[in-house]
């Protein structure tokens, strides 16, 4: 079984700026094989998914109760904040690391994989943006103690159309006053802090128009919403947020004015990939219990799994999820090495919702 010591330290210990990277590097090769830390790594989340995630997790997706008591657990070991750098007390994995790491944790229950992977969403802007001042405060108290952030984008009109945004931020003196609602945010009203992405001149175009800003939950004017029930995300914590009149000091501006979309579009770069890693996950969860079923019902007096019909679909779902997670393993490296990785990051996505269709085929 699983121990759960106060810190995650035994692998953390030998974990370096070397054994950290990715896939070998050697000239004229491509090798898809993990190194030792990596492996222990995805080793360590696969138990814990399955020994303390999977047993749990119709519970939470039944009652919508939030796995608190479990996000804990994946914090003293380590498993989340994975992204923040070792100089504000995190283990600073690569994109390519963490999506071992995502994969396992969204085979035990996607709704607490998205729950613990919000904190990787909000946390990517201060990686991008953030100067040491911002990032030893808000980061480093995320490696404190188990709390949870939340990013602040999408809106009801807009969805995820950051062109589209309406929120706006003031300058007020030597303040800002943000005003406008956001919508379907995770870990909305859990977040000790937010990410919140506003519209700073409402007469340039995106790439100038908006300005990220670090915002305490705490703070006056916030109004939490009704949680969501989401398929599938039930044990996640998704709600609107309404700021009104609500004051953040100017040294809670993130990077520059005007810098907000360059600084959210390089957040999702870290993120999608994960994003994709978690479908990863579920379609290997769907595969391994479509298989078990295909064994244990029987027409015409043998298993289904023995018609070549269902055997196509589960080889088509086989396929299907090697060729994604290839594509998440490619677009993580990419960014590791400093490559612009949207493109992959996209067709992991993609593929994983053409494959979707087969997860509900066999009856």
């Amino acid at each position: 079984m699983i121990k759960f010591p106060r810190r995650f330290c035994s692998v953390i210990g030998r974990y370096n700026s070397i054994a950290v990277r990715s896939f070998a590097t050697t000239t004229g090769s491509i090798n898809f094989s993990l190194n030792e830390v990596q492996r222990e790594f995805r080793e360590l989340a696969r138990n814990f998914s399955r020994e303390v995630i999977a047993p749990n997790a119709a519970h939470h997706d039944k009652t919508g109760e939030y796995p608190t008591e479990i996000i804990k657990k994946a914090w003293e070991l380590g498993l989340v904040n994975t992204h923040i750098p070792q100089e504000y007390g995190g283990v600073g994995l690569g994109v390519l690391d963490a999506s071992l790491v995502t994969e396992e944790i969204a085979w035990g229950c996607t709704g607490i994989q998205t729950a613990i992977e919000a904190n990787g969403l909000a946390e990517a802007p201060l990686i991008v943006a953030g100067n040491k001042e911002q990032n030893k405060k808000y980061l480093g108290r995320m490696t404190e103690e188990p709390l949870m952030a939340a990013y602040c984008v999408t809106e009801p009109g807009a969805g995820s159309d950051v062109a589209g945004l309406s929120t706006r931020a003031e300058k007020k003196g030597d303040k800002w006053v943000i005003n406008g609602q956001k919508m379907w945010i995770t870990n909305g009203g859990k977040a000790n802090w937010y990410f919140v992405l506003a519209r700073t001149d409402p007469n340039a175009r995106p790439g100038s128009a908006f300005t990220g800003f670090i915002v305490d939950a705490d703070t006056p004017g916030i109004t939490i919403g009704r949680k969501e029930i989401n398929m599938g995300q039930r044990a996640s914590d998704t709600r609107g947020i309404s700021f009104e009149n609500v004051v953040v000091p100017e040294e809670n501006l993130l990077g520059v004015v005007g810098k907000g979309f360059k600084i959210a579009m390089s957040a999702f770069d870290i993120t999608r990939p994960l994003i994709a890693a978690a479908a990863v996950g579920l379609a290997r969860r769907a595969l391994e219990e479509a298989t078990k079923y295909s064994l244990e019902r029987r027409t015409m007096g043998k298993p289904i799994f023995e018609h070549q019909s269902i055997a196509f679909i589960l080889a088509d779902m086989a396929i299907g999820i090697e060729s994604a997670r290839n594509t998440v393993w490619k677009a993580g490296w990419m960014h590791d090495q400093g490559e612009k990785n949207s493109f992959y990051a996209s067709i992991a996505k993609a593929v994983m919702f053409f494959i979707s269709d087969f997860f509900i085929s066999i009856k």
